[in-house]
C-alpha cells in the first residue's frame, strides 16, 4: 500500500517590529534549508485574509517518514543564529506534521481555505468533495490528519492544550469561491474556516535546477 504524503504545518504571528527581518529569515533561508531536507517536495508560504495566525507555512513530503529520517533531525542540530533568533520571536505558533488523505482534484491555488474540524466523517467529505468537484474556481482539497508524536511543539508554542484535529485544506483559483466553499465545508462537517492567500512557493525540483 502506497503511504501517504506527509505536510508540515506552521502557523504563527509575529509582532511588527520584528516582522521584516522574519519574513526575510524565512523568503531566504528557512524556506529553502527545509526543501533541501531529503524527502521533502515543496515548501510553500500564505498570508492570512481571515484567521488567528497571520503567516502560514506548508511543507509536503514524500511520507511522514521525512520527519523521522536523520536528515531532518541533523536540521535541528545546525540551526543558524537567525534560526533561532526567529523562532523565539514567533507569537502564539502551531506546528503539525500530518498525514495527507481523501485528494480530490489536482493542482493549488492562490486562494486557501483551512477548515478545521471538530469531528470526521470520511463519507461526508467524500460526498461533499463530489458536489463541489464541478465549482468554477475549485481546483483541490485534501485532509490533514496530524500525528501527536511526530507534532512536537515550537520553542514558543503553548504546551497545552494542544488539540490535534483534523484539517481540510481548499485549493481556489479566486477569493469569492474559496470563501463560499469555506463555508460550506465548515457547516457540512462541522468545522471552523480560516483564509488564506499564496505567497510564494519552492519545489525540490526548482531547488535541483539552481
Amino acid at each position: 500500500m502506497t503511504q501517504p504524503h506527509g505536510m508540515l504545518f506552521v502557523a504563527t504571528n509575529i509582532s511588527a517590529e520584528d516582522e521584516a527581518d522574519f519574513n526575510q529569515w524565512y523568503d531566504h533561508e528557512h524556506v529553502e534549508e527545509r526543501v533541501a531536507i531529503s524527502g521533502f517536495l515543496s515548501g510553500t508560504r500564505y498570508q492570512a485574509i481571515n484567521a488567528e495566525r497571520k503567516y502560514l507555512g506548508l511543507y509536503e513530503t514524500e511520507s511522514l517518514e521525512a520527519f523521522t529520517s536523520a536528515d531532518y533531525h541533523a536540521a535541528f542540530t545546525r540551526q543558524t543564529e537567525w534560526s533561532v533568533k526567529n523562532l523565539q520571536k514567533m507569537v502564539n505558533p502551531m506546528r503539525r506534521v500530518s498525514a495527507v488523505t481523501h485528494r480530490h482534484g489536482q493542482g493549488s491555488g492562490n486562494n486557501l481555505a483551512v477548515v478545521t474540524l471538530s469531528s470526521f466523517d470520511s463519507d461526508m467529505l467524500i460526498a461533499w468533495q463530489q458536489q463541489v468537484s464541478q465549482t468554477s474556481g475549485y481546483i483541490s482539497s485534501s485532509l490533514l490528519t496530524p500525528d501527536a508524536e511526530l507534532s512536537s511543539p515550537l520553542p514558543m508554542e503553548p504546551k497545552t492544550p494542544r488539540q490535534m484535529l483534523p484539517m481540510l485544506l481548499i485549493h481556489c483559483s479566486d477569493a469569492q469561491t474559496c470563501d463560499q466553499l469555506a463555508t460550506t465545508a465548515a457547516a457540512a462537517l462541522s468545522g471552523v474556516s480560516q483564509r488564506y492567500a499564496l505567497s510564494w512557493q519552492l519545489t525540490k525540483q526548482e531547488l535541483a535546477h539552481g
